[in-house]
């Protein structure tokens, strides 16, 4: 019982302000419980197709295939395909993790999975054409030619950062939740 306590005393403290709040201000708990409510609709609809999308990546795509795209010896056709990847995604930011979660248990390099998380995050092609007609061309294209060095920079700047036993870690612990 402790045990369970523990792993969601973050939830239960929420549930308890929550309440507090709709005791003090109904109005305002009431608005809180609604977006809530809509949070819990946005990912109820956006992670199931997620989770079919990984599971036909982690079946059709083979091993040695992503190791050679996406792994240490890929180059440039890496760090492209993890820009087009992240780049035509679509959805939330919290969809790209179990994304990547695959993309590493299946050979991917550090830094091509950390490029994904980076263009998932700040180039999206919808995001970009959005810019393009409410901020300008000139703004748009500003802003992606200096996130898309930004990006490889930091990548290749953490994974050098990221010592061997990390790394070695890491793997260990994904390969780990899919033997759970």
């Amino acid at each position: 019982m402790k045990q369970v306590l523990r792993r969601y005393m973050f939830s239960i403290i929420a549930i308890l302000a929550l309440g507090g709040l709709t005791l003090v201000d109904y109005n305002y708990g009431a608005k809180a419980v609604g977006v809530i409510g809509f949070s819990l609709k946005e990912m109820l609809l956006v992670i199931p197709p997620v989770f079919i999308l990984l599971g036909l990546l982690d079946v059709w795509v083979p091993r040695e295939a992503m190791i050679k795209f996406m792994g240490e010896n890929s180059g440039i056709k890496g760090i492209l395909l993890a820009l087009f990847l992240g780049s035509a995604a679509a959805g939330p930011l919290y969809a790209a993790f179990p994304v990547s979660l695959v993309l590493m248990k299946k050979g991917a390099r550090l830094s091509n999975v950390l490029i994904f998380i980076g263009a998932w995050s700040t180039t999206k092609i919808p995001m970009f054409l959005f810019e393009m007609a409410s901020l300008g061309k000139a703004f748009a294209f500003t802003r992606l030619l200096i996130n898309i060095p930004g990006i490889i920079i930091i990548a290749y700047l953490l994974e050098k950062m990221t010592t061997s036993n990390e790394k070695e870690d890491l793997q260990k612990r994904i390969l780990s939740m899919d033997a759970n």
